[in-house]
This record gives C-alpha cells, structure tokens and sequence, in this order.
C-alpha cells in the first residue's frame, strides 16, 4: 500500500466552534493523504499564540485529553512564539468533506467558504472542534523543539478504522505510544495512577473510535452480541479458529516471529467484556516456578494494556488482554487492539521466556535483553 501526501498552504484564518465560544485560528496548510489513489485522511496545521493554546489545553480541544498525550520532550512552552498544531479529520466525516472536494486545495476552500456562510456556518461538523483530532504539538525555541505527540499521532485513527490494517501496524503504534508514556511516568507512577491512565484510553476509544470511527457498512457489530462481534472480527481478519462447544469462546492459533501458541477469544455476555488469551507455548517445569514468577513479576511492571498471568500449579504462562464496554457496542476497531497487542507482546517476551526455563540466562538479564 503506496501513501502520497498533497499540502495546500491555507495561510488564511478559520473559524470553528466549540462547545462555548468560536474558535478562530490561522491555519498554515491543509493536506490530502492518498493509498492507492484513494483519499484515506485529511489533515489541517495552525500556529496560535501560547494563550490561545492554553484556552485549548484547558477546554481539552481538538479532543487534547490528559490521557492521550505523550510527555512534553525538550523543556517547557515559552511564553513567547507561536506553538503550531497539526490535527487530523475524524474519518467519518471525511466522506463528507470528499462531496465537495477531490484536492487539497478545493478542500481548504470549501472549509474557509463554509465560515462565510451567514446562516449558521458553525453547526456544520467539519467546522466543529471536536470533529478533529490532535496530533502534535509543537514549539520551535532557539535551543530547539519543544513539544509532544498523542496516541493518534501514533496509531492513525485512519489506520485503526482501516480493514486491511496489519498487526504491525497497530501493534507498533501501541506499543510505542505506551512505551514513551512509561518512560516517562513509572518512576512516580502508582499502580492507581496507571489504571486510571488505562481506563482513561479505554474511554477515548468507546468516544472516538466505536461511535465515530466504525462505519455502518464495515462495523457488522451494532447491536450484536459480544460473541458475535469477535465472531466477526476474526471472519473479517481472515484467522483460522474454532468455537469450544457449550462455550462462548474460540480457539485460534497464531504464528509470531519467535514461535507458535494457541488463543483464546471469549465473551463475558453478562459483564459486556471481550477477553483475549496468548499461551505460552511451553509450561514451566516445577524448578522454574520460582525463577518464571520473578520474571511475569518484573514483565507485568509497568505494563499498561494486558499483563502475564501464571498458573503456580501446573506452570501454564499466558498474556491477557481485555476490554469492558459496559453500554457500548464491541467494533472491529476495538476489537483490533486488544488482540494485536496481545500476540506482538507474547512475541517479544517469549524468547525471554524460554532463556529463563532453559536456565541460559538470569531472569534480569532476560528481561534487560527485551525491554533495554
């Protein structure tokens, strides 16, 4: 799959609504970004003064969440110089903006021809904050660049939502998101403030990616039950699986760089939660219970979406992932994640894994091996 990005420079401003007041920015460019000639993102760059962005931190626009930032790199916003912004259109709304236009150019004026309109220019979606994601924000300083990425600029929602998107393309986005996030973080983080960090992203995704990513036609889960929608998910993925009898789960099986495991997939119909299961390929040997449990100990620290589990009586090892959407509906897009970063995960640590059962190595030095 070939991407090709055409810029527009806007330099015009553009004004979008928000929840209370009108937000007016001067956007510097609008791009088109084009898989296979077809138009698969829209996204839209301006520069504001630090007091226009901190109206934008507080009020949480363009969807700026705590709890999808990465931390800031490079020192701290100067009160002086403008900090530029670059977002991303909701891509369900993209349908939308490609009615009226086919470039970058056309669709850049037919935005600043909506803020001309007198009637009501604001009510239309693709004017309204919310309908566009942030991705980075950026300040340049004499000393350099100072700034952060969110989750999105991670893992593309155009990415999440697309059908054909691979597990190396979402895992690697997850998994670089979390480790920076980490990085920063675990030294004074509690394990309180993780879950609420999790839970956190947990909601952006119900918010943005369930109800506002899925389309009607690609999503067959509306309504559906648990079951069904996993179901779904590995027919519309291509994986091989079969239903447990009498049960609400399947059996996969999924081959990684380092090895071959068996997985499971259930529905927990009753909580409204979708749990998905990596198993070791190898059990742990009754002299290695001690040496596995100081390694799934030191794994699981700081882990933040899934965690080790091991079973003490008959050394079964697994990773688990799981997701709870209570009143929502399970999408394919919800579904992705947990499943890829389950199974990239088991991958990484397995070889740790085996070094620690076949006694090569201490479980420290396995660890350090895989995490650095």
């Amino acid at each position: 799959m070939s991407n090709h990005t055409e810029n527009f420079p806007l330099d015009k401003d553009l004004t979008l609504s928000d929840s209370s007041n009108p937000l007016t920015i001067p956007t510097t460019s609008l791009s088109l970004t084009k898989q296979n000639d077809k138009i698969i993102e829209c996204r839209l760059t301006f520069c504001v003064t630090p007091e226009l962005y901190h109206r934008i931190d507080t009020e949480k626009l363009f969807n700026l969440k705590p709890e999808v930032r990465a931390p800031i790199s490079g020192g701290n916003f100067l009160p002086s110089g403008d900090i530029q912004i670059e977002t991303t259109l909701q891509p369900d709304l993209l349908p939308q903006l490609l009615e009226k236009a086919s470039t970058a150019e056309e669709a850049a004026n037919y935005l600043l021809h909506l803020c001309q309109q007198p009637e009501n220019p604001l009510t239309n979606k693709l004017l309204n904050t919310e309908s566009w994601l942030c991705l980075s924000v950026k300040q340049q300083q004499p000393n350099g660049e100072v700034g952060y990425n969110t989750f999105w600029n991670y893992l593309n929602p155009s990415t999440i939502n697309h059908p054909e998107a691979t597990s190396e393309e979402l895992s690697e986005g997850i998994v670089n998101f979390f480790q920076e996030w980490t990085q920063a973080n675990l030294a004074e983080a509690t394990q309180n403030a993780t879950s609420e960090f999790l839970e956190g992203i947990t909601s952006v995704f119900n918010e943005l990616v369930d109800e506002k990513f899925s389309d009607t036609e690609e999503d067959p889960t509306t309504n559906q039950s648990i079951f069904t929608a996993i179901v779904n998910f590995f027919e519309s993925d291509q994986w091989q699986f079969v239903n447990i009898p009498e049960t609400s789960a399947l059996r996969l099986l999924f081959r990684g760089e380092n090895g071959q495991w068996t997985c499971y997939a259930q529905a927990r119909e009753e909580q409204r939660q979708f749990v998905f299961y990596s198993m070791c390929p190898v059990k742990a040997p009754e002299n290695k219970h001690l040496a596995i449990t100081e390694f799934i100990t030191r794994a699981n620290y700081g882990m933040i979406m899934g965690n080790f589990e091991f079973d003490l009586d008959d050394g079964e090892i697994r990773y688990k992932t799981s997701i709870d959407v209570k009143e929502d509906n399970l999408s394919l897009a919800l579904i992705k994640p947990i499943v890829y970063a389950n199974v990239m995960t088991m991958d990484e640590y397995l070889p740790g894994i085996m070094a620690v059962i076949e006694s090569e190595v201490e479980v420290k030095e396995a660890i350090l091996r895989i995490e650095g």
